[in-house]
């Protein structure tokens, strides 16, 4: 054991502790419960490794680990050439196609790009960087790995079930949820604070945009934006 350098803010551990005891991965007394214990198995931030765990309830393990592998990356998919610009908008937006948002159109993305035998002509013809879905390989083949040790069966998939899929996702982000208000503006409803679905997200253009939405994180460049937004029914 040794000290912080810096101690964190006193209220940012009891928001993270609140948060845990919400996941269910603590319980009253702050220890943590059996599913903690399997969430901690993964090297994810805690709401990636409840949407995974969750994925076994909802039949679609297969898909969520896609999906958070993707999310995990941190860094952009896609490209975009200025010359091409059209061409990449609209390769991106085929993998929207079908609904569910950044988080379907994600998993789409890996799918297709693994029966294509991870194919890197692929990649170059739907403006897809090679490395980053490289390493989004790595990370899912990790994530098989630790299933296997919190006894999960990777390979149960139900690709069809977009439904399934994304409530296996809100069972770990039911925390980043935001509703869209009359002003045209969406709240979150945790803090209430004024949020927006970030340009480069599938959903941007949306003419009647979802009521409710799950986001993976927030931004804030010139206001506060949702990246990797999917929608709640």
């Amino acid at each position: 054991h040794f000290d912080f350098m810096d101690a964190p803010p006193a209220d940012a551990l009891i928001r993270a502790l609140e948060q845990l005891y919400a996941l269910g991965a603590l319980n009253d007394r702050g220890e943590l419960t059996k599913l903690g214990r399997r969430m901690a198995e993964f090297p994810l931030d805690p709401m990636l490794s409840k949407a995974v765990i969750a994925s076994e309830k909802y039949q679609c393990v297969s898909e969520v680990l896609s999906t958070v592998s993707m999310l995990s990356l941190g860094a952009s998919v896609f490209f975009r050439p200025k010359e091409k610009a059209v061409h990449a908008d609209t390769a991106r937006l085929n993998f929207a196609r079908g609904g569910g948002g950044d988080f379907m159109a994600l998993m789409r993305c890996y799918s297709e790009w693994a029966a294509t035998d991870y194919s890197n002509q692929w990649c170059f013809e739907n403006y897809v960087q090679v490395r980053s879905m490289r390493k989004a390989r790595d990370i899912r083949e990790q994530l098989e790995g630790l299933c296997e040790r919190v006894e999960i069966d990777c390979h149960v998939s139900n690709p069809d079930d977009m439904d399934a899929i994304l409530k296996a996702m809100l069972s770990g982000y039911f925390y980043n949820t935001a509703k869209l208000g009359r002003s045209g503006e969406y709240q979150t409803v945790k803090q209430h604070r004024t949020v927006y679905i970030h340009p480069s997200s599938v959903l941007a253009k949306e003419e009647d945009p979802p009521a409710w939405l799950q986001y993976f994180e927030l931004a804030f460049t010139t206001k506060e934006f949702m990246r990797q937004v999917a929608p709640i029914k």
